[in-house]
Formats: C-alpha cells, structure tokens, sequence
C-alpha cells in the first residue's frame, strides 16, 4: 500500500474510523464491528500501534459529522504525519465526491496519512484519478440505494400501506402476508378516537380544549417534561386522514387511498373536523380557564354583558381567596369582586332545577327509542340510494377524464384534476357510509348512556365531571352566556332547545319535576 507523508518516516501510531449509514445498522448489523476487524488486521500486518477507534452512524453524504471531527481534533495534538488513519474501503470516508475531496484535504492539513487495505491512496495524478472515481461511484451507489428505497415505499403506500414512521395511538406489527402493519395501540388509540370524534361533534370547542383534554391523560405521550403537548402536534393530529384508514401522500403524488389498517375514526369524522378547522367563526377559547374557575369566559357582568374574569387574591395574612369581577372600564361594576363560592353555588342552583321528572325523561327516552328503530327500518332503502350516488360519481369521474383528454388547457385540465380529487374523497364517503349501513355495533342503551344521564341531571355530570365535561354541559344546556348581577344574582337563563322542549311539554302534559326555566 502507498502511503501519503513524508517517505523517510516511517508512522508507527494509527487511529480507525469506521462509519454505516444510520442508528439501526449499529442495532441490527454488525457493520462497524466487521470493519474494525479488518482495520486491524491491517494495522498488525503495517505494525501499526492503533490508539483510537472513531466510528460514526449517518450518511456520508455530510462531511461534517461527530466522530470525523474527534479524530481530526486528536490528529492536530499530534505531530504531522506521524499518524495513520486506516478505513476498510473509500465508501466509509465518504459516499459523496465533494465530501470527500474536502475531507481528504482536511485529512491531510491535520496532519493525517490515510491509508486502506481496499485501495491504493497516492500523491500522483493516476492515483488521485482512481479515488475520485472510485469516489463517484460511492456516491452513484448511496443515491441508486435511496433511489430503490423510495421507489419500493411509494409502491408499498400505492397498495395501501404506511411507510413511514407510526403516528401516535399506531405501532407497527408483522401480520402474515401483509408484513409490518399499522395497529392500534391501546390505550392511546381510544384517547385519541375520543379527542378526535370529542372535536367533531364540537364536545370539544377549540383545538386548545383538545390539547387540555389530551394533557389529562396520563397513558397519552406528552411533548414536554410538564405535562403539556405542543399545539402543532394537536393540529398535525386532527389533519392526519391515516385515522380514518387511508393512506394519502401528496409529496410523491399518492392521492388519498383505502388503507389496510384498522381506522381509528370514520373518514365522516375527518371531513367534519377538516370542515370545523376551515370555520374561521368560532372564537377562540380562553388558555387560562382551569378548574378553579370553571365558569370564567361562560358568566358576562349584568351591567356591560361582557364576560367575567376570575382571579385568586391573597390578604394579608397569607389566605386565599377566589373571586369573579368584570374587568370591563367604564363598566359601574369594573373590578369589584363576588366571590367564588356564591356566583358558581348560584349557577348549580339554577342547573340542579333543570332536572326534569322521571315520567318526562321516560317519554324523551321512549321517543329516542322509536327514531332509532325507524333509522334501523331504514337502512336498507338507504343502502341502495348510497349505491346509486356512488356510481352517479363514478359517472361524472368518467366524464371529467374524458374533458381532460380532450382538453388542451393546462388551466383546464388542473381544475378538473381538483374536480376529480372532490369527486373522489365524496365516493369514499359514500362507500364508507354504505359499509356502515349494517347492524350498529352498539346498542341503543350504550350509545345513549351519557345523552340520558345528561338530560336526566346536568347539574350532576356539571359537579362530578372534569373540566372538559363541565365545558360541554354549559354549551348543551345553555343557548347563551349568563348574566349575573352583583346584587341580584343571575338573570333568567337561556336553555337549550332540549330543555326548553322539557318545561314546554311537561308544563302542557302536567308532568311538571322541578323547572326554573
């Protein structure tokens, strides 16, 4: 082997480095063990004293990485040429021209001498032109082996398969002939199904109520050692449609497809909650409504009919105390205080009297009852409509790729292409609500379990619930904020449509329970 230093010294002291591509080679391989060996063996055969082992795991596309920079430092604190850096072959210095011509520069004003039992290293024009070939080809082999493994990715996500890393509430497990598949990972699955479909049907207002909900579960993963998960990671959740059981990847072309794993919510779920995140009209909810002031942002002042602040205030001697004030200038009530304890003891009165009668709730029940058995009636006329819709799709699908052949405008043809994406995401819902159409998977009793024990006492699920059932039972109870006056206390309040129909009814039918409304 040639060697690169000055000719009348001969080194006796060298280092080695070795490098594989990633962390998982070092788990599962034995790359950096088999080099080594050979470097050794190498140094025994040079009689070479070898005093240090570098080894790196990432791409040699980069030329600054963690253990090259250690072993240049420990070059530097010795004399110029005195040390001999051995590698097992060229693509383990480098798999980049560039990369590699800079760090062989490197190499060499820190006084290294680099040598390999694979190749030759010279000062003379032939041997500089067989490394950089034998360079290139390092780097032609890195990109043909990322060419074939994006090639090979994009046709497992084109057969309906994840490729990429599990989303959480997913793991990955081989599954016979589907290989590493996604599947549910309990319990974080259901806490996210919970929070997702939570958003859909708006028993969660904001994202920022998604967030806290999810923060109140101990088996969910938190982004941060207090607790508390990042808002981008929330939004990156509710815009996943890998929930609903499709695969979608917009970088490599891969329009949204059935996938083959196990969704965690309906793809109507998805699209209602793509819908809710488009509405720019819902206000944003308070960050700092926690469960010492549940009512804050629901109570306005009498006066201005602005929403109440609440705060803890200390006195004196180091007690604490809670209070509601309006915090509106101008206001004849502007910062003066009404303690906790009376504003929130006076609005679970008013929720405690919303209870309606045993026999009124009967009723109610029965008549969910009877809507229920009617939609089950229905299904089967249902399925064949759903049938007809979807090929009524298909049709103008059909239809749309036809113009788009035809046409010549590319204006055109990208506005049927959008066209055509609709039209596609509407057929699957299609196909997703005829599947459904089937027997329910629960029964009336489970589905309707925490609607009846709403209606049968609000004020109960209010005072034994977290703050997030506490937040829902404001918004189903009530059509708007209440208003409470400092001396006079609340104002008449505004049911919902629910309750509303229960004092109506139970008034006319003389089954009266107790009502305020």
């Amino acid at each position: 082997m040639a060697v690169i230093g000055n000719p009348t010294t001969r080194p006796t002291k060298a280092v080695i480095y070795t490098r594989v591509s990633g962390a998982k080679q070092v788990r599962e391989g034995d790359g950096l063990a088999s080099q080594e060996n050979r470097c050794r063996e190498y140094a025994t055969y040079k009689d070479y004293d070898v005093a240090e082992v570098f080894s790196d795991d990432m791409s040699g596309k980069f030329e600054r990485r963690p253990a090259m920079d250690r072993m240049l430092a420990f070059l530097r604190l010795h004399p110029k040429d005195s040390v001999v850096v051995i590698i097992d072959d060229i693509s383990r210095f480098a798999r980049n021209v560039q990369a590699h011509i800079k760090l062989r520069e490197t190499l060499t004003d820190a006084g290294g001498i680099l040598e390999s039992p694979s190749i030759e290293f010279g000062e003379d024009s032939d041997s500089r032109l067989v490394e950089h070939m034998l360079a290139s080809v390092a780097q032609h082999q890195r990109e043909k082996n990322a060419e074939q493994t994006s090639n090979r990715m994009k046709g497992r996500m084109m057969n309906g398969y994840s490729v990429f890393a599990a989303p959480v509430g997913y793991t990955y497990k081989k599954r016979g002939e589907h290989g590493k598949i996604l599947v549910r990972d309990e319990p974080v699955a259901s806490i996210l199904q919970e929070a997702l479909e939570g958003y859909a049907t708006r028993r969660f207002e904001t994202q920022a109520e998604v967030k806290r909900f999810l923060e109140t579960q101990p088996e969910f993963p938190k982004d941060l050692p207090n607790g508390q998960i990042r808002q981008w990671k929330v939004c990156k959740i509710l815009n996943r449609v890998i929930y609903a059981g499709y695969i979608e990847h917009e970088p490599w072309g891969i329009t949204r497809r059935e996938g083959h794993h196990e969704p965690i919510i309906s793809l109507e779920t998805f699209e209602a909650i793509q819908d809710r995140k488009n509405d720019k009209s819902v206000a944003a909810t308070r960050k700092d409504i926690n469960e010492d002031f549940p009512l804050r942002g629901f109570v306005t002042c009498a006066c201005c009919d602005q929403p109440m602040t609440a705060c803890w205030s200390k006195s004196c001697t180091g007690k604490r105390y809670a209070y509601y004030w309006c915090q509106q200038r101008g206001c004849s009530m502007y910062r003066k205080s009404i303690a906790r304890a009376k504003i929130e003891g006076a609005f679970e009165d008013t929720l405690q009297a919303m209870q309606p009668s045993e026999n009124l709730l009967n009723i109610v029940t029965a008549m969910l009852k009877h809507v229920w058995q009617v939609r089950l009636d229905q299904q089967g006329s249902q399925k064949s409509t759903l049938q007809k819709q979807i090929k009524d799709v298909d049709k103008q699908i059909s239809g749309m790729l036809d113009k788009i052949v035809d046409s010549k405008s590319a204006a055109v043809v990208s506005a049927f292409e959008q066209r055509i994406e609709k039209l596609e995401t509407e057929k699957l819902l299609l196909i997703e609500k005829q599947s459904q159409k089937a027997n329910p998977k629960r029964s009336f009793d489970e589905i309707f379990e925490l609607t009846t024990k709403f209606l049968a006492s609000p004020w109960y699920l209010y005072k034994n619930g977290s703050l997030t059932a506490k937040r829902m039972v404001l918004r189903l109870a009530f059509k708007a904020p209440m208003a409470y006056h400092r001396e006079s206390g609340f104002r008449t309040p505004q049911p919902s449509d629910i309750f509303t129909f229960f004092d109506d009814f139970g008034k006319n039918s003389n089954w009266c329970g107790r009502s305020a409304l």
